[in-house]
């Protein structure tokens, strides 16, 4: 995991607000995720809390918030202490989150890109495979394992863009570079194909798993261009997925 979040955490918590975070990502995510009134909720690689605090805000009853980056959990606990949520955050690696109890529902946004081998990925989804309670849900936004993304196009009208390093691999380096108004922020993950994922999964003991493509809100619809979401939907660079203990 090589990105230091610390530095940029400031620019990338403004780049969460992108046209295409809100009116794609969080809304095929929170879709997926449905109903949370009443669960216990882990968010790992929570970031500064966006998904964190609407988890709560949706009634889950208990949510913990975990990440690596000191200073992306410090801009969550600012945002804790302005609205008593009553969200609890944590420095600490994903891998080994020292919990009380078993979760009815773990979410991650990005974490899974950050394994740079299947090594790295197992560990990831043992750690979850732990956290969840039988039966417990694990719902995820990813880099799409399933995009050759030597091949895909410019995604800079959404904002953003991608490089490749080296030929399509498991464990190839992927930048994302975020374009802010007067910035710019790049964070680096890996690629691991779909079966590399689905492998790891099995062998945790996870199942029922489900890939699931990104959605348009209807927002987003009536605020863009008819075509504004086609690049975005034909060549998908993130894709979500759920699967259950």
């Amino acid at each position: 995991m090589t990105t230091n979040y610390d530095p940029i955490a400031e620019h990338y918590q403004r780049a969460k607000q992108q046209p295409w975070r809100g009116y794609v990502e969080a809304f095929t995510l929170l879709g997926l995720i449905g109903d949370p009134t009443g669960l216990r909720v882990l968010d790992l690689a929570c970031g500064e809390g966006f998904y964190t605090r609407l988890l709560r805000q949706r009634g889950a009853a208990r949510v913990l918030g975990v990440d690596l980056s000191a200073k992306m959990i410090e801009l969550a606990r600012e945002q804790e202490d302005a609205h008593g949520l009553g969200v609890e955050y944590l420095v600490g690696d994903a891998r080994a989150v020292p919990l009380e109890a078993e979760c009815d529902l773990v979410v991650a946004a990005y974490l899974l890109n950050y394994a740079r081998d299947g090594a790295e990925l197992q560990e990831m989804y043992e750690a979850i495979a732990r956290y969840l309670t039988p039966g417990g849900r694990f719902v995820t936004v990813n880099t799409n394992p399933a995009l050759d993304f030597s091949a895909a196009p410019s995604y800079r009208r959404y904002g953003f863009e991608t490089t490749l390093s080296g030929p399509p691999r498991n464990g190839a380096p992927l930048t994302w570079t975020f374009h802010l108004p007067d910035a710019s922020v790049s964070v680096e993950n890996y690629c691991l194909d779909t079966d590399a994922h689905e492998t790891a999964m099995r062998a945790a003991g996870l199942r029922d798993i489900r890939w699931h493509g990104l959605r348009v809100s209807p927002e987003g619809r009536s605020a863009m261009p008819p075509d504004a979401w086609d690049v975005l939907l034909a060549y998908p660079p993130v894709t979500l997925l759920e699967c259950r203990r």
